[in-house]
């Protein structure tokens, strides 16, 4: 077994590089009683420039301990960088699926496909590459996402980039998960969404297929595509090898700052679930996060679980074991409120009287407000100190709010989940005071964060 290895970063309760720079989860798998998260890692710096799989393992979305990597880039095959990709159980195993990432010396790139083996989910053994080039498509093919289709046979889906430029997803099923068969793109027609897209990911939620992929290089559209790159949905159904969407529109999946590359698995009880990466930024705002002086860059959402109302819209919420670790401290009703808070927190915001405005003040760097059926995040920038902003309209109104904070992030969950913001902030930690301007009364409730 590899050794263990201890965390470096304040936080609480999410996965953060015991040192170094993390971004994508990888491998989410449930395997032999334990849950493992594994995550790209640069354990050199805070950069980009290596990549290797990190490794957490943990029984209660809480307590995370942290391994030695689980792959290495020290094949020919994976030199340049054990990219994403995900893993799944049969037979006993723990197979992980990545892609290898090489580059020449004039910097040309190719990209192999590769899988490893464990017995016990904590020592792998490279069986080396089993895709190797696409067809009518550049070196840009990367993160597998494997899974066992109704047939029994594997299925592997890719994110891809076209020899014209342009994004798609791609699909291979084999029976072995050695062989694999090239059956073109997922999609039964051509979507233009960006250049490449990265991280897909094909789930069933009930009685709907979600496919969730991460597209580069879509243009602003109103509050819509803010950020660098986005991350979101369609809704239909895998059927005959091809992914039939619904009549829908792309979903974004977080309404939020930093989100992006998330990887769904499923749990023994038959959940869902979900981790994002709270990373995706310009490189000026990385250069510049305060976690820095600490020797750690980002770290992945919360776990979510995952359904789909009866609109087809997909639903997130805070995973219940990590509720279960927030005790009630106070409860407050009224117009204008004020609450206290210390240390990682679950707020609360419970809008009975059906408030047409409210304005929520979490921080000196965040504010939260409700106008018109829109709804706002303004955030203070760690890097100019300007007000940036996130939105999404709420036809229906606000009823509830669940807020939980973890010293340098927030994630914000609404009406139950129909819409979530994920968010860095770096907040004078002096600053403990939360307060609500209200239309009509709401009530406020705090809980604190006991790990014990």
């Amino acid at each position: 077994m590899k050794n263990k290895i201890q965390k470096n970063g304040a936080m609480d309760f999410h996965v953060l590089p015991p040192h170094g720079l993390l971004n994508d989860p990888n491998g989410l798998v449930h395997f032999n009683g334990l849950t493992h998260v594994f995550f790209q890692w640069n354990t050199e710096g805070t950069d980009h420039s290596y990549k290797a799989w990190g490794h957490a393992v943990t029984e209660d979305f809480v307590h995370y301990t942290y391994y030695e990597p689980a792959l290495l880039p020290d094949e020919p095959y994976d030199k340049n960088g054990c990219y994403s990709g995900s893993a799944l159980v049969h037979e006993g195993k723990l197979y992980l699926f990545y892609t290898g990432n090489v580059k020449n010396e004039e910097g040309e790139r190719e990209s192999y496909q590769c899988a490893a083996v464990s017995e016990d989910g904590f020592t792998f053994r490279k069986l080396g590459p089993v895709i190797g080039e696409v067809p009518g498509y550049t070196a840009h093919v990367r993160d597998p996402k494997v899974f066992r289709g109704e047939n029994g046979e594997f299925y592997m889906v890719l994110g891809a980039q076209r020899e014209d430029l342009t994004g798609d997803t791609i699909l291979y099923r084999s029976k072995d998960l050695k062989n694999w068969q090239f059956l073109g793109s997922l999609l039964t027609k051509r979507e233009d969404l960006g250049y490449m897209w990265e991280c897909p990911d094909l789930v069933r939620l009930g009685e709907k297929d979600v496919f969730l992929f991460s597209p580069q290089g879509l243009q602003e559209d109103g509050h819509r595509f803010r950020n660098i790159f986005q991350t979101g949905y369609y809704t239909g159904r895998f059927e005959s090898e091809r992914f039939q969407k619904d009549e829908n529109f792309f979903d974004e999946l977080d309404r939020g700052f930093e989100f992006y590359a998330p990887q769904t698995f499923d749990m023994p009880d038959g959940r869902v679930l979900l981790f994002g990466w709270m990373g995706t930024m310009e490189k000026e705002k990385e250069e510049a996060l305060p976690t820095l002086k600490d020797g750690w860059v980002h770290h992945l959402s919360i776990p979510r679980e995952l359904q789909v109302n009866a609109e087809g819209k997909v639903m997130q919420s805070p995973v219940s074991e990590l509720l279960r670790f927030f005790r009630e401290e106070n409860t407050v009703s009224g117009k204008d409120l004020k609450i206290g808070r210390e240390g990682s927190f679950l707020l609360e915001v419970l809008n009975e009287n059906e408030a047409q405005r409210i304005h929520l003040r979490v921080s000196s760097d965040v504010e939260l407000k409700l106008e018109d059926h829109w709804f706002t995040v303004e955030r203070v920038s760690w890097l100019d100190g300007k007000k940036e902003i996130r939105q999404v309209p709420l036809p229906r109104g606000l009823r509830n709010l669940k807020i939980i904070g973890d010293h340098t992030s927030l994630e914000i969950f609404i009406n139950g989940g129909e819409e979530v913001f994920s968010l860095r902030c770096f907040e004078d930690s002096s600053d403990s005071m939360v307060s609500l301007l209200s239309s009509e009364t709401v009530t406020l409730k705090i809980s604190g964060f006991q790990k014990g």
